[in-house]
């Protein structure tokens, strides 16, 4: 069997002769983050919410027939001097799971989108931020008339920050999952955009960070992270960022049959007892 070392994994495009199927796998799908809001000479925008996340130890499948698996896209941030909002990610789908995209951070004034994670508030929207779905992720949070500082967009751990006195405009954490044999975290909400003398909200790992008179921070691809917010203050017309696109990865014990057949070029490690199947890009798996 030919085999090659992948990421510290042994990787491999077959695995050992079995004739038992697996009737079941662990799934993970994280839905693309959404994009952040842009500035203006006084509009400091919200983070990109995270995608929303799902996962699961034991999810029934078929054997047969081709299993749709969909990777959304990372919303767009808003580009420099359209004072817009982002727009929200794109839906990750594994046979009848869907996780849904991220929502588009906002601008002065205005609620940041709904989605799976929602987006931040930008400045002066005292209100919650755009609304993420139960188990999947956290509202974004809220703008602040007291600070020119956007809010944080949602994550699938926590709520977006909030700026203003003793407020953090912050992203939402993500979640940590072990499911390729690594700790990686996923789906964190984007930064929100400072301004003046407040710097700009961080993101955890694979969202974008917040920016002062800068353009915002676009997410890492294949995290589900949201965008981080631009900065007003000594610079205007700056463009969000863009959010992370998002990830399908299965896996089922070793000593189970391999697919009888893939698409969409999915990278496949073996790890604790495990085959593992990686999507970056939309394809399908018939068991």
């Amino acid at each position: 069997m030919s085999q090659t070392l992948l990421g510290g994994f042994l990787s491999a495009t077959f695995n050992p002769m079995t004739d038992q199927k697996t009737s079941t796998v662990e799934y993970l799908v994280v839905a693309g983050g959404g994009g952040a809001g842009t500035n203006s000479a006084t509009a400091i925008s919200g983070g990109g919410g995270a995608g929303g996340l799902l996962t699961a130890a034991s999810f029934s499948v078929v054997t047969g027939s081709a299993i749709t698996v969909t990777v959304g896209a990372g919303g767009p941030g808003a580009a420099g001097g359209t004072t817009g909002m982002g727009t929200n990610g794109g839906d990750s789908v594994f046979s009848s799971i869907t996780s849904t995209g991220g929502g588009g951070g906002a601008n002065q004034g205005t609620t940041g989108n709904s989605g799976g994670s929602g987006g931040g508030n930008g400045w002066s929207t005292s209100s919650p931020g755009g609304a993420g779905i139960a188990g999947q992720g956290n509202n974004g949070g809220y703008g602040s008339t007291g600070s020119g500082s956007g809010a944080g967009g949602g994550g699938a751990g926590s709520v977006g920050g909030n700026p203003g006195p003793g407020g953090s405009n912050g992203g939402g954490v993500g979640l940590v999952s072990s499911i390729t044999g690594q700790r990686i975290i996923y789906a964190s909400g984007g930064g929100g955009g400072g301004y003046t003398t407040d710097p700009g909200g961080l993101a955890t790992y694979g969202g974008g960070d917040g920016a002062y008179a800068t353009s915002g921070k676009s997410a890492l691809s294949n995290t589900g992270g949201g965008g981080g917010g631009a900065g007003g203050g000594a610079s205007e017309n700056r463009a969000g960022g863009n959010g992370g696109s998002g990830i399908v990865i299965i896996r089922y014990p070793r000593n189970l049959a391999p697919p009888a057949s893939t698409t969409g070029n999915p990278q496949i490690l073996y790890n604790n007892g495990y085959q593992i199947y990686i999507w970056t890009s939309s394809g399908t798996i018939t068991f």
